[in-house]
């Protein structure tokens, strides 16, 4: 008995690791790059780029040349559609690359063709890679 708890323990564990290092991606049809290879992609191709975090978060410091459309937001799918063309790859990113790994499965299900930023603007920072922050805007007098 104690060794079927071990092994049902063991084959849990393996699935979370499965699950965690696949990124809880189960979409083939988005790819995942590094940001120096994210890096290099929007500055030779012409691409659209998006970040899907919160507005707050986008403010506070994006990618240059970014839309922001919140992929939690109830309007996602009806922005996208609207601001997002389907000719050109969308790269898309977020804080870590968990939510732009979720925007990315439900834009390619709508017929995008969808690059990932690997760890998100973390792993852009991490390397060193600039980012552009929107000024506070002061009221005039």
């Amino acid at each position: 008995m104690l060794r079927m708890i071990k092994q049902a323990i063991s084959l849990m564990a393996m699935t979370l690791c499965t699950t965690q290092v696949s990124g809880c991606s189960n979409n083939d049809n988005v790819t995942s790059i590094s940001a120096a290879e994210f890096e290099k992609e929007i500055k030779t191709n012409s691409v659209q780029l998006l970040d899907v975090r919160t507005h707050q978060e986008f403010t506070e410091g994006h990618i240059d040349g970014a839309i922001n459309i919140d992929v939690r937001s109830d309007d996602f799918q009806r922005i996208a559609e609207k601001e997002l063309s389907k000719d050109s790859t969308v790269f898309v990113y977020c804080r870590s690359g968990k939510r732009s790994l979720d925007a990315a499965d439900r834009l390619t299900k709508l017929g995008y063709k969808v690059v990932n930023l690997k760890g998100g603007i973390i792993e852009w920072k991490d390397n060193g890679l600039t980012i552009t922050i929107e000024e506070k805007q002061t009221p005039d007098k």
